[in-house]
């Protein structure tokens, strides 16, 4: 079964907290901070549902009109990993980031997820830098990443 795509509405948060909690124990976002992110008008969540249960999301804030975006999370629970759903999650935002005209998307990835920073790498993201003890509170740095938007459908 193949996930599906979707644009996030605010009855999938409670879906999407139970993941972010599992996959973030020391650091998730509050239920209050997704919401907002969920209805703020420059950003563009999606989740992957397959069977009817969500089992990833992914964020993007990019105003309309604004030089860069800034991916905020792509996260897909851990028995659904390496299918391909974070990649085409994180492909539809680069194509969202480009239709609102961003020219470059930043990210931070934790230091200790080769696996997440593989996947960037994957899709044209290179580290441009490093936030010394982002993540909190285990104080684990972040590799800063950058890619250029591709012309959209170009991916």
């Amino acid at each position: 079964m193949t996930a599906e795509l979707r644009p996030a509405r605010a009855t999938d948060l409670g879906a999407v907290i139970a993941i972010e909690r599992a996959a973030y124990p020391e650091d998730a976002w509050s239920e209050d901070a997704m919401a907002s992110q969920l209805e703020n008008p420059n950003t563009r969540y999606l989740v992957a549902e397959e069977g009817g249960v969500i089992v990833g999301y992914a964020g993007l804030l990019a105003p309309v009109g604004a030089e860069t975006a800034e991916v905020h999370t792509v996260t897909v629970t851990e028995t659904h990993r390496r299918r391909g759903i974070g990649r085409r999650m994180l492909a539809e935002l680069l194509e969202a980031a480009a239709a609102r005209g961003a020219a470059e998307v930043f990210l931070e990835v934790r230091i200790d997820n080769p696996a997440a920073q593989d996947l960037y790498r994957s899709l044209g993201f290179e580290a441009v830098g490093v936030r010394r003890k982002y993540y909190q509170p285990e104080g684990v740095d972040a590799l800063v990443m950058r890619a250029p938007v591709p012309e959209r459908g170009e991916r």
